[in-house]
């Protein structure tokens, strides 16, 4: 194997990347963007790290969630809170319910590349460059909305910092408290069967508080009951800026991602030869890839062999993504190759991508039922192959949202129109997350007996 350094990537066959037309002016924020603090630290990739070997071997479960994409005009501190509000509900509902530790990691705080089907898109007769997330051009039809512009990369900068410290003021600050377990919820979802189910969990947990207070188990005398470890990740789409926050270690001389804590490829720049996987075989970040219903088993095998040559638990997990119905065909050869191998790996199941649908009204949609078929599926293949579906990544916000449809709350086509937000794909809300987070719960449970 090559020998690899931050910029080897740019030796080899690049997709999904924008042609910025003023190369000076991209040189030129790509080298300020070099001279920025980091996002995150090494230490902390490390903890997450860690915390992933326990997922390998079957003592947590990966919890991953967040935006489709980040934006810049919804920017806002109201909705990273009710994001990580709804990412702490399904976390407590997982561990109480569900009887493991949870591994919180948002889509968030550098979630703003998009990988797309075509370079263009055509309205009205009018082409132009298709939409790549607010990191590369505006999502407005216009030449000047579309055009990529390296500038806006630091402005993605600026608003991941300040969602980091946000984040990581809430999860230690006291919003984490298990004490707060009710003020969680959000105001819209107080009128569903789920949420109904959510407060009744909510009671058994603060009655068994009541009792370790009792016996002198408090949050001030145990940091776990008020705070949490709570980290960031993003599909390292856009390889000039995650080459810019490529640092090394003072400690182990070891080179770090320091935009998020974890990275992952997505399905259609996973290629072997490719720049992206190239890029990410360097770092020591965990690692996911996207496996979609064309992975063949070989090549995972050699992509696992590339970016965890030392198969090292904790460093990769491996994001399946295959549609409702199809994951009994395309994921038992999967997990067998790796088992074969005695790979560690985390498994984590995506159900979101491959449940796009068009509705009747034109709006891109997910049916509930379809993620929750896929999660079920997902369940019961590795169930049957004796290993452990330790994790789940969705799309999702805290927002009350109509994007997908069905549910206990039952979003219908017509109510799409309603609260359509998304700049890209549709994303569950509170509600529809939480049902999800109570079907993992039972099957955790149930795996446990």
């Amino acid at each position: 194997m090559s020998i690899w350094s931050p910029t080897s990537w740019r030796e080899k066959p690049i997709l999904q990347q924008p042609t910025y037309p003023n190369k000076d002016e991209l040189n030129r924020v790509l080298q300020e963007l070099k001279n920025y603090p980091p996002l995150v630290f090494a230490g902390e990739a490390q903890r997450l790290k860690s915390q992933l070997a326990d997922v390998v071997e079957g003592k947590a479960f990966l919890l991953q969630g967040g935006d489709c994409a980040e934006s810049f005009s919804e920017f806002h501190a109201d909705y990273i809170r009710d994001t990580f509000k709804a990412l702490m509900q399904m976390a407590v509902v997982m561990t109480y319910a569900g009887g493991v530790p949870v591994v919180k990691v948002g889509r968030l705080a550098g979630q703003f590349a998009k990988p797309r089907s075509s370079d263009t898109e055509t309205f009205d007769g009018v082409t132009l460059n298709s939409y790549r997330g607010d990191i590369i051009n505006g999502v407005d039809f216009t030449t000047e909305a579309r055009t990529p512009n390296p500038e806006r990369m630091i402005k993605a900068y600026n608003q991941a910092a300040a969602t980091q410290n946000l984040l990581r003021a809430f999860a230690t600050g006291g919003m984490a408290d298990l004490h707060q377990v009710h003020k969680w919820n959000l105001d819209f979802a107080h009128k569903s069967e789920v949420s109904a189910k959510y407060e009744k969990l909510a009671e058994e947990i603060e009655n068994s508080l009541n009792f370790m207070q009792a016996c002198g188990i408090t949050s001030k005398t145990h940091r776990n009951l008020k705070e949490t470890d709570f980290y960031t990740s993003h599909e390292a789409l856009l390889l000039p800026y995650e080459e810019a926050f490529t640092r090394k270690d003072s400690i182990t001389g070891d080179w770090y991602d320091t935009s998020a804590h974890m990275l992952w490829i997505g399905d259609r720049t996973r290629q072997l030869d490719g720049a992206h996987v190239e890029y990410l075989r360097g770092v020591e970040n965990p690692i996911g890839v996207k496996a979609g219903p064309t992975m063949n088993p070989e090549d995972l095998v050699k992509l696992c062999q590339t970016l965890n040559p030392n198969n090292e638990a904790g460093r990769m997990n491996i994001i399946v993504r295959m549609g409702a119905n199809k994951v009994g065909e395309g994921m038992p050869k999967l997990i067998r190759a790796i088992e074969k191998e005695g790979m560690k790996v985390v498994w984590s199941c995506d159900p979101m991508h491959g449940n796009t649908i068009k509705s009747s009204t034109n709006f891109k949609t997910r049916p509930v039922d379809s993620i929750l078929t896929e999660m079920k599926q997902f369940f019961q293949v590795h169930k049957s192959e004796g290993t452990y579906g330790g994790g789940v990544h969705l799309e999702m916000t805290g927002k009350n949202v109509t994007e997908c449809i069905g549910g206990s709350f039952n979003v219908t086509e017509e109510d799409l129109s309603s609260r359509y937000h998304t700049h890209c794909d549709p994303r569950l809300n509170a509600d529809q997350s939480l049902e999800l987070a109570f079907l993992i719960a039972d099957t955790l449970k149930e795996a446990k007996r």
